[in-house]
């Protein structure tokens, strides 16, 4: 299935950028915008985040789910401080996880459904699909961050 395929591939892109220097860990792709280390604390705490959604969703369907405020827990978790080893072991683990829930419930995804506070009814398959459509577009912004000297 491509979407094994692609939460696959960007597994193995976001794993490799948690081992980058200090000083590339610091970059930014445009002003006044999140460091790649920041980055890579928010794509863990999202993945965690949607993968409970989907486990939510998967064993108790048409529930509301709440969303999540980024930036309260950017400043709440100290991406500036928390241990980039601890967040690479969580988004790991977590990704495994998806992968594995994905292989047994991506076909039919549609069926199952919940109640976004702020976005309203979304279905499983949103959700996994959502999952590698956050992580992707921050790979480009790390990407480009990078590419910026």
């Amino acid at each position: 299935m491509e979407i094994i395929e692609d939460l696959q591939r960007t597994r193995q892109q976001t794993l490799a950028y948690f081992d980058l220097t200090e000083e590339q860990l610091e970059k930014v792709y445009a002003s006044g915008k999140w460091t790649i280390r920041q980055l890579l604390h928010h794509i863990t705490d999202a993945d965690t985040v949607l993968y409970d959604r989907v486990r939510r969703t998967i064993s108790n369907p048409n529930q509301v789910i709440w969303a999540f405020d980024q930036d309260r827990w950017a400043v709440g978790l100290d991406y500036h401080t928390f241990p980039l080893s601890v967040n690479k072991a969580i988004y790991k683990a977590t990704r495994e996880a998806v992968i594995y829930l994905a292989k047994q419930h991506y076909e039919g995804a549609r069926d199952k459904q919940f109640v976004h506070s702020a976005t309203g009814l979304r279905s499983l398959k949103d959700e996994f699909d959502k999952i590698v459509w956050h992580n992707q577009a921050h790979l480009d912004q790390i990407a480009a961050a990078l590419a910026k000297g």
